[in-house]
Protein backbone atom coordinates (compact mmCIF):
# COMPACT_ATOMS: atom_id res chain seq x y z
CA UNK A 1 0.00 0.00 0.00
CA UNK A 2 1.08 3.49 -0.44
CA UNK A 3 1.24 5.37 2.47
CA UNK A 4 1.30 9.25 2.94
CA UNK A 5 2.21 11.62 6.02
CA UNK A 6 0.93 14.99 5.76
CA UNK A 7 2.67 18.32 7.16
CA UNK A 8 -0.28 19.51 9.92
CA UNK A 9 -0.99 22.48 9.87
CA UNK A 10 -3.38 23.26 12.90
CA UNK A 11 -1.98 26.01 14.93
CA UNK A 12 1.30 25.13 16.26
CA UNK A 13 0.56 21.37 15.82
CA UNK A 14 3.88 20.13 15.56
CA UNK A 15 3.13 16.75 15.99
CA UNK A 16 3.67 13.98 12.50
CA UNK A 17 1.77 10.86 12.29
CA UNK A 18 4.65 8.33 12.04
CA UNK A 19 8.10 8.55 13.42
CA UNK A 20 10.99 7.17 10.86
CA UNK A 21 11.19 3.86 13.47
CA UNK A 22 7.33 4.05 12.14
CA UNK A 23 8.14 4.65 8.25
CA UNK A 24 10.45 1.88 8.64
CA UNK A 25 8.66 -0.56 10.17
CA UNK A 26 5.83 -0.30 7.12
CA UNK A 27 8.33 0.29 4.30
CA UNK A 28 9.84 -3.25 5.60
CA UNK A 29 6.30 -4.81 5.21
CA UNK A 30 6.62 -4.03 1.32
CA UNK A 31 4.45 -0.48 1.54
CA UNK A 32 5.65 2.51 -0.33
CA UNK A 33 6.20 5.60 2.79
CA UNK A 34 6.28 9.36 1.34
CA UNK A 35 6.52 11.87 3.72
CA UNK A 36 5.87 15.75 2.87
CA UNK A 37 8.97 17.59 3.03
CA UNK A 38 9.77 19.42 6.85
CA UNK A 39 6.66 16.71 8.51
CA UNK A 40 8.58 16.04 11.07
CA UNK A 41 10.83 19.04 11.91
CA UNK A 42 8.33 20.14 14.88
CA UNK A 43 9.05 17.16 16.18
CA UNK A 44 12.28 17.46 16.30
CA UNK A 45 13.02 14.69 13.11
CA UNK A 46 14.68 15.29 10.04
CA UNK A 47 13.58 14.53 6.16
CA UNK A 48 16.83 12.20 6.35
CA UNK A 49 16.09 10.23 9.01
CA UNK A 50 12.78 9.38 7.30
CA UNK A 51 14.56 8.59 3.94
CA UNK A 52 17.14 6.65 5.86
CA UNK A 53 13.93 4.31 7.25
CA UNK A 54 13.03 3.78 3.54
CA UNK A 55 10.83 6.39 3.24
CA UNK A 56 10.30 9.08 0.47
CA UNK A 57 9.90 12.92 0.55
CA UNK A 58 7.73 14.65 -1.36
CA UNK A 59 7.55 18.58 -1.61
CA UNK A 60 3.74 19.10 -3.35
CA UNK A 61 1.04 18.11 -1.22
CA UNK A 62 -1.12 17.50 -3.59
CA UNK A 63 0.97 14.61 -5.28
CA UNK A 64 1.34 13.11 -1.90
CA UNK A 65 -2.72 13.00 -1.60
CA UNK A 66 -3.03 11.99 -5.05
CA UNK A 67 -0.80 8.79 -5.09
CA UNK A 68 -1.24 7.85 -1.50
CA UNK A 69 -4.48 5.24 -0.65
CA UNK A 70 -3.99 5.77 3.25
CA UNK A 71 -3.12 8.80 4.69
CA UNK A 72 -1.96 8.87 8.18
CA UNK A 73 -2.28 12.14 10.25
CA UNK A 74 -1.86 13.47 13.67
CA UNK A 75 -4.87 15.82 13.56
CA UNK A 76 -8.33 16.10 12.33
CA UNK A 77 -7.86 17.93 8.58
CA UNK A 78 -8.72 21.52 8.18
CA UNK A 79 -11.41 22.72 5.18
CA UNK A 80 -7.38 23.96 3.83
CA UNK A 81 -7.00 20.38 3.27
CA UNK A 82 -10.17 19.17 1.73
CA UNK A 83 -9.39 19.54 -1.60
CA UNK A 84 -6.41 17.40 -1.66
CA UNK A 85 -8.22 14.20 -0.51
CA UNK A 86 -10.25 11.27 -3.00
CA UNK A 87 -13.03 9.16 -3.11
CA UNK A 88 -12.01 5.96 -1.29
CA UNK A 89 -8.84 7.14 0.32
CA UNK A 90 -8.33 5.94 3.59
CA UNK A 91 -8.01 8.65 6.61
CA UNK A 92 -6.26 7.55 9.71
CA UNK A 93 -6.01 9.78 12.24
CA UNK A 94 -7.77 11.72 15.44
CA UNK A 95 -11.51 12.85 14.17
CA UNK A 96 -13.46 14.04 17.15
CA UNK A 97 -16.52 14.21 14.70
CA UNK A 98 -19.24 14.63 17.14
CA UNK A 99 -17.87 18.43 17.48
CA UNK A 100 -16.95 18.93 13.95
CA UNK A 101 -20.65 18.13 11.94
CA UNK A 102 -18.81 19.82 8.74
CA UNK A 103 -15.98 17.61 8.63
CA UNK A 104 -18.71 14.98 9.20
CA UNK A 105 -20.53 16.08 6.15
CA UNK A 106 -17.43 16.05 4.26
CA UNK A 107 -16.05 12.66 4.95
CA UNK A 108 -19.87 11.60 3.93
CA UNK A 109 -19.91 13.36 0.96
CA UNK A 110 -16.41 12.49 -0.49
CA UNK A 111 -16.69 8.82 0.63
CA UNK A 112 -13.71 8.92 2.77
CA UNK A 113 -13.07 5.51 4.71
CA UNK A 114 -11.85 7.35 8.08
CA UNK A 115 -10.55 5.57 11.06
CA UNK A 116 -10.17 7.83 14.05
CA UNK A 117 -7.70 6.92 17.01
CA UNK A 118 -10.09 7.86 19.62
CA UNK A 119 -12.69 5.32 19.10
CA UNK A 120 -10.79 2.51 18.38
CA UNK A 121 -11.61 0.17 21.90
CA UNK A 122 -10.71 -2.78 23.23
CA UNK A 123 -13.16 -4.87 25.16
CA UNK A 124 -12.27 -4.02 28.11
CA UNK A 125 -13.30 -0.43 27.44
CA UNK A 126 -10.00 1.23 27.25
CA UNK A 127 -9.10 3.37 24.16
CA UNK A 128 -5.55 2.13 23.49
CA UNK A 129 -5.04 5.46 20.91
CA UNK A 130 -6.32 7.66 23.16
CA UNK A 131 -4.50 7.06 26.28
CA UNK A 132 -1.34 8.56 25.41
CA UNK A 133 -1.80 11.56 24.37
CA UNK A 134 -4.78 11.63 27.12
CA UNK A 135 -1.95 11.10 29.54
CA UNK A 136 0.38 13.85 28.28
CA UNK A 137 -2.59 16.38 28.25
CA UNK A 138 -4.04 15.21 31.83
CA UNK A 139 -0.02 16.25 32.64
CA UNK A 140 -0.08 19.50 30.66
CA UNK A 141 -3.27 20.73 31.82
CA UNK A 142 -1.86 21.07 35.73
CA UNK A 143 1.20 22.95 34.27
CA UNK A 144 -0.59 25.12 32.11
CA UNK A 145 -3.04 26.10 35.23
CA UNK A 146 -0.27 26.98 37.13
CA UNK A 147 1.14 29.17 34.85
CA UNK A 148 -1.83 31.06 34.26
CA UNK A 149 -2.51 31.47 38.17
CA UNK A 150 0.76 33.65 37.96
CA UNK A 151 -0.53 37.18 38.20
CA UNK A 152 1.25 38.76 35.00
CA UNK A 153 -0.57 36.08 33.02
CA UNK A 154 -3.62 37.80 34.80
CA UNK A 155 -3.97 34.94 37.26
CA UNK A 156 -5.05 35.26 41.12
CA UNK A 157 -1.27 35.00 41.80
CA UNK A 158 -1.35 31.40 43.83
CA UNK A 159 1.33 29.26 43.86
CA UNK A 160 -0.29 26.06 43.79
CA UNK A 161 1.96 24.25 46.37
CA UNK A 162 2.18 27.26 49.03
CA UNK A 163 4.63 27.56 51.77
CA UNK A 164 4.64 27.09 54.90
CA UNK A 165 2.02 29.30 56.21
CA UNK A 166 0.01 30.04 53.38
CA UNK A 167 -2.91 28.06 52.06
CA UNK A 168 -2.09 25.84 49.04
CA UNK A 169 -3.95 26.26 46.05
CA UNK A 170 -6.92 23.82 45.12
CA UNK A 171 -7.37 22.18 41.75
CA UNK A 172 -11.03 20.67 41.28
CA UNK A 173 -10.76 17.64 38.30
CA UNK A 174 -13.84 16.75 36.93
CA UNK A 175 -13.30 13.60 35.14
CA UNK A 176 -11.22 10.67 36.78
CA UNK A 177 -10.04 8.72 33.87
CA UNK A 178 -7.04 9.12 32.28
CA UNK A 179 -6.85 12.20 31.89
CA UNK A 180 -7.83 12.84 35.35
CA UNK A 181 -5.48 10.45 37.04
CA UNK A 182 -2.75 12.13 35.31
CA UNK A 183 -3.79 15.47 36.10
CA UNK A 184 -4.08 14.66 39.73
CA UNK A 185 -0.69 12.79 40.01
CA UNK A 186 0.66 16.44 38.84
CA UNK A 187 -1.21 18.47 41.31
CA UNK A 188 -0.65 16.27 44.22
CA UNK A 189 3.06 16.02 43.47
CA UNK A 190 2.96 20.11 42.94
CA UNK A 191 1.41 20.43 46.54
CA UNK A 192 -1.93 21.17 46.14
CA UNK A 193 -5.06 20.48 47.48
CA UNK A 194 -7.03 18.14 44.59
CA UNK A 195 -10.68 17.16 44.23
CA UNK A 196 -11.53 14.60 41.78
CA UNK A 197 -14.84 13.66 40.48
CA UNK A 198 -16.04 11.17 38.86
CA UNK A 199 -19.12 9.13 38.24
CA UNK A 200 -18.20 5.37 39.06
CA UNK A 201 -18.02 4.62 42.41
CA UNK A 202 -14.95 1.78 41.04
CA UNK A 203 -13.36 4.59 39.68
CA UNK A 204 -13.57 6.70 42.75
CA UNK A 205 -11.84 3.89 45.32
CA UNK A 206 -9.28 3.24 42.53
CA UNK A 207 -8.17 6.75 42.79
CA UNK A 208 -8.75 6.72 46.46
CA UNK A 209 -6.41 3.79 46.69
CA UNK A 210 -3.76 5.39 44.58
CA UNK A 211 -3.86 9.28 46.36
CA UNK A 212 -4.43 8.17 49.48
CA UNK A 213 -5.32 11.28 51.69
CA UNK A 214 -3.78 13.48 48.80
CA UNK A 215 -6.84 13.69 47.18
CA UNK A 216 -10.62 14.23 48.15
CA UNK A 217 -12.72 11.48 45.77
CA UNK A 218 -16.31 13.16 45.11
CA UNK A 219 -19.39 11.65 43.14
CA UNK A 220 -19.85 13.88 40.37
CA UNK A 221 -23.46 15.30 40.38
CA UNK A 222 -24.64 19.05 40.66
CA UNK A 223 -24.30 19.69 44.21
CA UNK A 224 -21.02 18.38 44.61
CA UNK A 225 -19.62 19.92 41.48
CA UNK A 226 -21.20 23.71 42.19
CA UNK A 227 -19.10 23.21 45.57
CA UNK A 228 -16.00 22.05 43.94
CA UNK A 229 -16.36 24.56 41.30
CA UNK A 230 -16.72 27.40 43.44
CA UNK A 231 -13.36 26.65 45.30
CA UNK A 232 -11.35 26.23 42.71
CA UNK A 233 -8.28 28.00 42.00
CA UNK A 234 -7.79 25.51 39.01
CA UNK A 235 -10.74 23.78 37.30
CA UNK A 236 -9.56 20.75 35.23
CA UNK A 237 -12.45 19.46 32.63
CA UNK A 238 -11.82 15.80 32.24
CA UNK A 239 -14.05 14.33 31.12
CA UNK A 240 -14.89 11.63 28.53
CA UNK A 241 -17.28 10.24 26.98
CA UNK A 242 -16.23 7.57 23.34
CA UNK A 243 -16.93 9.10 20.48
CA UNK A 244 -19.92 11.14 21.95
CA UNK A 245 -19.87 14.94 22.65
CA UNK A 246 -18.76 15.66 26.03
CA UNK A 247 -21.45 16.34 28.54
CA UNK A 248 -21.41 19.87 29.63
CA UNK A 249 -20.97 19.48 33.56
CA UNK A 250 -19.98 23.09 34.62
CA UNK A 251 -22.89 25.86 33.77
CA UNK A 252 -22.15 29.41 33.23
CA UNK A 253 -24.12 29.95 36.67
CA UNK A 254 -21.25 28.06 38.58
CA UNK A 255 -18.29 30.13 36.76
CA UNK A 256 -19.68 33.11 38.20
CA UNK A 257 -19.00 31.77 42.00
CA UNK A 258 -15.33 31.18 40.79
CA UNK A 259 -12.71 33.60 42.12
CA UNK A 260 -11.59 36.38 39.69
CA UNK A 261 -8.48 35.74 38.88
CA UNK A 262 -9.16 31.95 38.53
CA UNK A 263 -8.53 29.05 35.63
CA UNK A 264 -9.90 26.75 33.72
CA UNK A 265 -8.75 24.11 31.84
CA UNK A 266 -11.34 22.32 29.58
CA UNK A 267 -9.43 19.57 28.25
CA UNK A 268 -12.55 17.74 26.90
CA UNK A 269 -12.96 21.08 24.58
CA UNK A 270 -11.89 18.69 21.04
CA UNK A 271 -15.20 16.72 21.86
CA UNK A 272 -17.31 19.65 22.71
CA UNK A 273 -16.30 20.45 25.97
CA UNK A 274 -17.48 19.99 29.45
CA UNK A 275 -17.83 24.04 30.61
CA UNK A 276 -20.33 25.70 29.20
CA UNK A 277 -18.25 28.97 29.24
CA UNK A 278 -15.42 27.50 27.54
CA UNK A 279 -14.59 28.77 23.58
CA UNK A 280 -12.16 26.89 21.43
CA UNK A 281 -8.54 29.22 21.99
CA UNK A 282 -5.16 28.17 19.99
CA UNK A 283 -1.95 28.07 21.19
CA UNK A 284 -1.19 31.74 19.74
CA UNK A 285 -4.63 33.01 21.63
CA UNK A 286 -4.52 30.15 24.59
CA UNK A 287 -6.71 32.31 26.88
CA UNK A 288 -10.67 33.88 27.10
CA UNK A 289 -11.61 35.80 30.21
CA UNK A 290 -15.38 35.21 31.14
CA UNK A 291 -16.56 36.47 34.80
CA UNK A 292 -13.08 36.75 35.66
CA UNK A 293 -11.96 33.42 35.38
CA UNK A 294 -9.43 32.59 32.50
CA UNK A 295 -10.46 30.13 29.90
CA UNK A 296 -8.12 28.06 28.14
CA UNK A 297 -9.55 25.52 25.29
CA UNK A 298 -7.01 24.35 23.32
CA UNK A 299 -7.90 21.09 21.39
CA UNK A 300 -4.09 20.04 20.53
CA UNK A 301 -2.45 20.51 23.75
CA UNK A 302 0.34 17.91 23.20
CA UNK A 303 1.00 19.32 20.00
CA UNK A 304 3.07 22.10 21.88
CA UNK A 305 5.60 18.76 23.49
CA UNK A 306 5.84 17.35 20.16
CA UNK A 307 8.61 14.79 20.47
CA UNK A 308 7.05 13.18 23.22
CA UNK A 309 3.81 13.23 21.88
CA UNK A 310 4.81 12.30 18.13
CA UNK A 311 6.90 9.08 19.50
CA UNK A 312 4.16 7.99 21.96
CA UNK A 313 1.18 8.31 19.58
CA UNK A 314 3.53 6.25 17.10
CA UNK A 315 3.84 3.46 19.67
CA UNK A 316 0.42 2.66 19.83
CA UNK A 317 -0.96 4.21 15.96
CA UNK A 318 1.63 1.95 14.20
CA UNK A 319 0.33 -1.90 15.14
CA UNK A 320 -3.35 -1.01 12.84
CA UNK A 321 -1.52 1.07 10.87
CA UNK A 322 -0.02 -2.04 9.30
CA UNK A 323 -2.67 -4.19 9.93
CA UNK A 324 -4.54 -1.97 7.62
CA UNK A 325 -1.85 -2.04 4.79
CA UNK A 326 -1.00 -5.72 5.02
CA UNK A 327 -4.60 -6.74 4.95
CA UNK A 328 -6.65 -3.60 3.58
CA UNK A 329 -8.95 -1.55 5.85
CA UNK A 330 -11.81 -4.29 5.27
CA UNK A 331 -10.36 -7.13 6.18
CA UNK A 332 -8.37 -5.85 8.77
CA UNK A 333 -11.65 -4.74 10.73
CA UNK A 334 -13.11 -7.73 10.17
CA UNK A 335 -10.09 -9.86 12.14
CA UNK A 336 -10.23 -6.97 15.04
CA UNK A 337 -13.20 -5.63 16.95
CA UNK A 338 -11.26 -3.29 18.43
CA UNK A 339 -10.24 -1.32 14.87
CA UNK A 340 -14.18 -1.63 14.19
CA UNK A 341 -14.79 0.89 16.29
CA UNK A 342 -12.20 2.80 15.22
CA UNK A 343 -14.64 3.36 11.78
CA UNK A 344 -16.22 6.26 11.78
CA UNK A 345 -17.63 7.34 8.35
CA UNK A 346 -17.08 4.32 5.60
CA UNK A 347 -18.54 4.92 1.85
CA UNK A 348 -20.86 7.45 3.09
CA UNK A 349 -22.30 6.41 5.88
CA UNK A 350 -22.03 7.09 9.89
CA UNK A 351 -20.95 3.83 11.31
CA UNK A 352 -20.13 4.97 14.62
CA UNK A 353 -23.44 5.38 16.84
CA UNK A 354 -21.91 8.24 18.89
CA UNK A 355 -20.74 10.18 16.00
CA UNK A 356 -24.32 9.19 14.40
CA UNK A 357 -26.11 10.35 16.82
CA UNK A 358 -24.55 13.69 17.46
CA UNK A 359 -25.00 14.31 13.77
CA UNK A 360 -28.46 13.35 13.84
CA UNK A 361 -28.26 10.23 11.89
CA UNK A 362 -28.92 6.60 12.51
CA UNK A 363 -25.77 4.55 12.44
CA UNK A 364 -24.92 2.49 9.73
CA UNK A 365 -24.00 -1.28 10.54
CA UNK A 366 -20.56 -1.67 9.24
CA UNK A 367 -20.04 -5.46 9.56
CA UNK A 368 -23.62 -5.54 7.42
CA UNK A 369 -21.42 -3.12 4.77
CA UNK A 370 -18.69 -5.40 5.07
CA UNK A 371 -20.44 -8.82 4.75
Amino acid sequence: MKIGVPKEIKNREHRVGLVPGGAKALANDGNKVFIEKGAGLGSGITDEEYKAAGASIVADKKKLFDDCEMIVKVKEPLEEEYAFFREDQILYTYLHLAAAPGLTSFLQKKRIKAVAYETIQLKDGSLPLLTPMSEVAGKMSVQIGAQFLEKHYGGRGVLLGGVPGVNRGVVTIIGGGVVGINAAKIAVGMGARVNILDVSAPRLAYLDDVFGNSATTLMSHEENITKAVKSADLLIGAVLIPGAKAPSLVNEDMVKTMKPGSVIVDVAVDQGGCVATAEVTSHDKPVLVKHGVLHYAVPNIPGSVSNTSTYALTNVTLKYARNIARLGLEEAVRRDEALQKGVNVYKGKVTCPAVAQSAGQKPAELAAMLA
